[in-house]
């Protein structure tokens, strides 16, 4: 019986009804059980009644849903009375939050990539150190070498699988006449065994083990075999004969090895074994291997890394010129993950995801303070409703609770129309911002509607606490007071905080893209030490230059043509060691191999000497032309004294000894970002060459190109014909300063946009709530000009302060942060940081004179007549 009465009764009334109803037992019990039994349970069936009956838990979820239905209709019909700032808030909210689902939808799907691999969390590659004894930064490197993977493997049994890859396979497969151009990688027998690739024909314990084996991706087997089966088939490259071991499923965007063929590595390590002298198995070789091991389950990474720590030392110690160190790194964090160079496929730092996610916050705060600042200004109309609602009984959190979900429900709202804008910028974003734009898609999946909706109520929190406390606070003894006047810190008011906050910020990123966009035109118009106009660079794909030159040079629009090895200034470089008469003293120089017309072609400035005097197109090379920091650097007398001398090459297998023939002025070969570097310009042979260097003038490039073309496939009907202008490379390798620029510059956009429409919202309110104040001024003299200004004296103030803010800061990021490291970059002077102000005063001045003119306009009679 007693739970009959705790199953109805309500707690509150329990305790003391099932003690009164115990005492009135005992007293019974002492007379009959029988009779206290039957008693008891009379009066617990008596005592059910409307007021003690608790409610069922069905009817609190249905106020729930009730108090919920509330919440949607007021904020519904809050909405609908303030269309204008209503829309605001939510085309504000929509504006920036169509950038947030951006970068959700873009950072998720870098988060994606090698997820496939089934033994992901236990696959790490070895990644590496360089430090060379000029005592230079290290740099960091995704490649290492195959000494330091023989090594694991065979001095270090822990590992489950060792697996050793090397990029840049290439080759021209040939099969009964149709040959198709492919690249891809090299690999040893363990590659199944630690990646999760799935081979559709073939057998993967196999696939890779003997030498001159190859296996094709899917739509690779297609070009080169159409519907002909292809594992088994015999493929040539050249003089090299390949039998096809496997067909794999295409590789997905999200797997940072991208590749439409692999070689077995025992082509690798058997040829490199049969040749003298050969660097493919030293400590040193880190450029171009890369060695990713699997550990056993629950085996600790740290363990390995203090094995390799100890290998380093050890082999360190048998050099003072260089120090090389490795450490395992994650399958997870390759990408995203840390600042390397030599990557084998696609890359992505958490650095630039920091920058991406840092900009993008600027323009979603910006809307969120917007919709605080009109919020808090409405304050003084909804304080009645407050008011009410706490005279009958609400609480401050339901005050709060109410206006947040009103916060909530804008964002929702916003949502809807940002996914539209969503769309829309996407397409130019994987356009101006994403290097690889084959690495993303950016398409939809399911999962981001969850992300979506996480975000939106995310953005109606933060927008919506502040307001939220501050309505709920309000006092229903003093709620006609304004609610407006509250303070962040003493004596200064929240809202035009947030408002120099919203301005200062909306400078600061019209600044950046101003500066960005000088430093991007100061790189493309910097004085190089030699031309570039008009040269076209044609990549040679392997081809014998000599094939094409003859050919050429009967086109009257191609006026010079020169050979070289690689194109400076586009972000390129390669390096030697040099020698002069000490052979302990050598120097780290930039190099370029190329032939005696490059000098002319590019028209370099002699200031001793010459080109070379022939061409070498047998042997090796025999001069060389120097610049003037490697004439410094040997500490030559004069230019004139170099000239004959000898330099020697250190190339670890033979060096090589050349002639000095000539001394250019210094000139820039890298970035001009990075410091100038001695170079030294090589005498190439033929198989040093990789470009055509051609000097056209044409008043029809069109035609040209076509003609070129046309030359290029009389001879190579296998790889495209590859031209660009220097000029367009240069762009290319500043491509990120362009960037920069096209970032800061939409995002400045869409920030002073927002701010604008949060300026004419405050600007209206203003307005509204000075009508009387406007009316009484007029009756008493004040004319158009006069009114205007005292309207809008307090946002030219607010403007001010937050120019006084902008500037400094911008600089100090930029000088102090962004470009740092540059040695060659603008001054950012007065018209780099005035232009962010001048924008913005004229866009403010004239959002806030449009609606401080019409009010001034107003005819105070229609004001006052009530009064």
């Amino acid at each position: 019986m007693d739970r009959i009465i705790e199953f109805y009764c309500r707690k509150d009334l329990l305790e003391d009804l099932q003690g009164d109803l115990h005492e009135y037992y005992f007293r019974n019990l002492e007379k009959s059980r029988q009779r206290a039994n039957l008693i008891f349970l009379l009066d617990v069936l008596k005592f059910c009644r409307p007021y003690t009956i608790r409610k069922p838990k069905i009817l609190g979820q249905m106020n729930f849903f009730n108090l919920i239905s509330n919440y949607f209709k007021t904020s519904a019909r809050s909405l609908a009375r303030n269309k204008l700032f209503s829309s605001i808030n939510i085309i504000g909210l929509a504006i920036s939050m169509s950038i947030g689902i951006l970068m959700i939808t873009y950072i998720s799907e870098l988060l994606s990539f090698d997820t496939f691999h089934e033994k992901r969390d236990r696959i790490y590659r070895v990644h590496s150190t360089y430090q060379d004894i000029s005592g230079d930064d290290p740099f960091g490197l995704a490649s290492s070498s195959v000494f330091i993977g023989k090594k694991l493997k065979e001095e270090y049994p822990a590992f489950e699988k060792v697996l050793l890859m090397r990029r840049n396979f290439r080759a021209d497969l040939n099969k009964d006449e149709n040959t198709i151009a492919v690249r891809g990688h090299y690999a040893s027998e363990e590659f199944f065994d630690v990646f999760s690739f799935k081979l559709k024909a073939g057998n993967p314990a196999t696939a890779l083990v003997e030498p001159y084996s190859i296996i094709l991706t899917q739509k690779t087997a297609d070009k080169l075999f159409k519907d002909k089966e292809a594992v088994g088939q015999i493929v040539t490259s050249g003089e090299d004969t390949y039998t096809v071991t496997g067909v794999m499923e295409n590789i997905l965007n999200n797997s940072h090895i991208q590749f439409e063929a692999l070689a077995s590595f025992i082509t690798l390590e058997n040829e490199f074994s049969g040749r003298d002298n050969t660097t493919f198995f030293d400590w040193r070789s880190i450029w171009m291997n890369y060695v990713y091991v699997l550990l056993p389950k629950n085996h600790n990474p740290t363990f390995v890394d203090q094995f390799l720590v100890d290998i380093a030392v050890e082999e360190n110690a048998k050099t003072d010129r260089y120090a090389i160190t490795h450490k395992l790194e994650s399958l997870a964090n390759i990408v995203p993950g840390e600042e390397l160079s030599n990557h084998i496929g696609p890359s992505f730092a958490w650095k630039g995801i920091y920058q991406l996610v840092l900009l993008t916050l600027f323009v979603i705060v910006s809307a969120c303070f917007n919709y605080t600042n009109l919020s808090i200004a409405r304050s003084l109309r909804r304080a009645k409703e407050v008011g009410v609602r706490k005279v009958v009984g609400a609480g401050r959190r339901q005050i709060f609770t109410q206006f947040v979900f009103e916060a909530i429900v804008v964002a929702l709202i916003s949502l809807v129309l940002s996914y539209g804008l969503f769309l829309f910028i996407k397409p130019f974003f994987m356009e101006i911002v994403l290097d690889n734009r084959n690495m993303v898609t950016m398409d939809f999946q399911w999962i981001h509607v969850l992300y979506f909706l996480s975000f939106a109520f995310l953005i109606g929190l933060i927008a919506g606490v502040l307001p939220s406390a501050v309505l709920s606070k309000l006092k229903a003894i003093s709620i006609f007071r304004d609610a407006s006047s509250v303070k962040l810190i003493k004596g200064v008011n929240l809202r035009k905080v947030l408002i120099v906050i919203q301005f200062t910020m909306s400078i600061f990123l019209i600044i950046g893209s101003t500066i960005a966009y000088r430093q991007y035109k100061f790189a493309l118009n910097f004085d190089m030490g030699f031309t570039t106009d008009n040269v076209l660079n044609v990549s040679l794909s392997g081809n014998d230059a000599k094939l094409l030159i003859p050919e050429i040079e009967k086109l009257p629009e191609v006026r010079k043509i020169s050979r070289s090895g690689m194109i400076p200034n586009t972000g390129e470089v390669w390096g030697e060691e040099v020698k002069y008469k000490d052979p302990l003293d050598s120097a780290d120089v930039f190099v370029n191999f190329v032939d005696k017309n490059y000098f002319s072609t590019h028209e370099f400035s002699f200031i001793a000497g010459g080109s070379f005097p022939y061409d070498q197109e047998d042997g090796d090379a025999k001069f060389v032309v120097i610049d003037e920091l490697l004439l410094k650097r040997f500490n030559f007398e004069s230019a004139e004294s170099a000239i004959g001398e000898v330099l020697t090459l250190d190339r670890r297998i033979e060096d090589l000894k050349v002639e000095i023939v000539g001394v250019v002025k210094e000139f820039q070969y890298t970035k001009i970002h990075s410091e100038s570097e001695p170079v030294a310009i090589i005498q190439g042979t033929p198989e040093d060459y990789q470009f055509l260097n051609l000097v056209v003038q044409s008043d029809d490039m069109i035609g040209l190109m076509a003609k070129l073309e046309s030359i290029w496939t009389d001879i190579d009907k296998v790889h495209p014909f590859e031209a660009q202008f220097y000029d367009e490379l240069i762009q290319e390798a500043y491509e990120d300063q362009a960037v920069m620029f096209k970032i800061f510059g939409f995002l400045a956009f869409l920030a002073i946009s927002i701010a604008s429409m949060g300026l004419l919202g405050m600007a209206v309110f203003t307005t509204e709530t000075r009508q009387k104040e406007i009316s009484v001024r007029k009756v008493l003299g004040a004319n158009k000009q006069q009114l205007m200004y005292i309207l809008s004296k307090s946002f030219i103030v607010m403007m001010l302060i937050s120019a006084l803010i902008a500037m400094p800061l911008s600089y100090l990021f930029f000088t102090e942060m962004v470009m740092e490291d540059f040695v060659n970059r603008i001054s950012i002077g007065p018209l780099e940081l005035l232009s962010g102000v001048f924008i913005v005063f004229a866009i403010g001045l004239l959002t806030i004179s449009w609606q401080t003119g019409k009010a001034a306009r107003t005819n105070p009679a229609e004001m006052l007549r009530t009064e």
